[in-house]
């Protein structure tokens, strides 16, 4: 593949109010020890009373390049991707509702991302689309019914560059910071549905990293900028996971709910004039319906969604092959083991950029998961991650996502 130089292996809140109680960790999806007297918990993923880490369920995905200002295209390409399982997280978020403080680690070393504690406190770092401190790029802007939050912190050094400078691009397409020599900048954003907007016991949330830096290269043959860019994505689940013993063992359920993605594409060099094979990044928002045969514990998903335009930066060409409002259509399967994976895993057996997916317009699947649990007292809710990936020899297309659900 010509795109990703180096391809790694695959791989298989929130109201959040602050408000005062018990700011003694603890692990939901374990068991908690409780010292003799203490209380019975009072606490609810809705409206919090105590500190908890939340293990969850997803995705992430690392891309870095550089960009120079004397020519288009994208070069020094490394990309790497990973879906953990209900069992092998790697991500984690606590909550400290008395100081309304946000901690997310990551650490998914074959997708590439470590994130180590990162702090955000609500609402010094809260910001909001429409706003004067609206998120950085390549954060997506769900519809406003879902009622997405977002948080965000980072630094700089150096200079962002004006477009009256000579390295700006001319055409002013660039939605990330544009570097000036021996300048950078990097920011965190942490997203999530508000708990209790659409269900009560599991939310999904993404995370954005972007690191932008310049330097000023300067050959015998003229000097020019180069911008290189270090960019980490993450979409995942976490909530109050159901006790094995809650979750049925006969009849069946439908559980329906959002999901949202971000997918990696990139254009094939043997038919556009961008001969580098630039990939780009677009987020997706929609729709899941999940039916469960407890019985048989068989899992049946569908997936639909809808592209969001790629971020775009100073100077790649911008011919991305799938354009913003582009349908996505996705169907898969997994088999409920409570015991050995403390969930369901499984696979996709068919994707499509279409909203029907037909033999003419499949994805060539190279690799796929399905993977998720169950969440709320009496397994009244799901939430999971799930990864697609796909294209042609010289095309490929990374899809990874997280969904929830609910019984209607």
């Amino acid at each position: 593949m010509r795109s990703f130089r180096t391809m790694l292996a695959l791989s298989g809140a929130v109201t959040l109010a602050a408000c005062g109680g018990d700011t003694r960790p603890q692990t939901v999806g374990g068991s908690a020890v409780v010292p003799s007297g203490t209380p019975t918990p009072t606490h609810s993923f809705v409206s919090p009373t105590e500190t908890k880490t939340y293990e969850s369920i997803g995705t992430v995905q690392h891309y870095e390049y550089y960009t120079d200002s004397n020519k288009i295209g994208q070069g020094g390409q490394l990309y790497a991707g990973d879906a953990n399982t209900a069992r092998d997280s790697g991500i984690s978020v606590t909550y400290n509702p008395r100081d309304a403080i946000f901690e997310l680690t990551i650490n998914r070393p074959n997708g590439l991302v470590n994130v180590t504690a990162f702090r955000y406190q609500d609402p010094q770092h809260r910001t909001a689309f429409g706003g004067p401190l609206h998120p950085q790029a390549g954060v997506p802007e769900f519809a406003a019914s879902r009622q997405i939050q977002y948080l965000e912190a980072g630094t700089s050094t150096g200079n962002e560059l004006a477009p009256t400078s000579p390295y700006y691009p001319g055409s002013a397409q660039s939605e990330y910071p544009v570097m000036d020599d021996a300048s950078n900048s990097t920011r965190q954003t942490l997203f999530y549905q508000k708990p209790g907007t659409t269900t009560k016991y599991v939310t999904y949330a993404g995370f954005v990293r972007n690191n932008v830096s310049g330097a000023l290269q300067t050959p015998a043959s003229g000097s020019f900028l180069r911008e290189t860019y270090s960019l980490d994505r993450g979409a995942f689940v976490f909530g109050e996971r159901s006790a094995n013993g809650a979750v049925p063992t006969s009849g069946t359920g439908t559980f329906s709910g959002e999901m949202i993605a971000s997918m990696v594409v990139n254009v094939d060099p043997t038919t556009t004039l961008d001969a580098t094979g630039s990939t780009y990044i677009q987020w997706m928002q929609g729709m899941q319906t999940t039916t469960i045969n407890f019985g048989s514990k068989t899992v049946n998903s569908s997936f639909t969604g809808t592209l969001f335009a790629p971020t775009l930066d100073a100077y790649t060409s911008a011919l991305y092959p799938l354009a913003a409002g582009t349908a996505f259509s996705a169907t898969g399967s997994a088999t409920i083991d409570m015991v050995n994976r403390g969930g369901f895993t499984g696979s996709f057996s068919q994707a499509c950029f279409a909203t029907t997916c037909t033999a003419g317009n499949s994805l060539n699947i190279a690799g796929s998961s399905l993977d998720g649990s169950f969440f709320g007292p009496n397994a009244d809710e799901i939430g999971g991650g799930f990864r697609i990936v796909g294209g042609t020899p010289d095309q490929r297309i990374d899809i990874l996502g997280a969904y929830t659900g609910k019984k209607p």
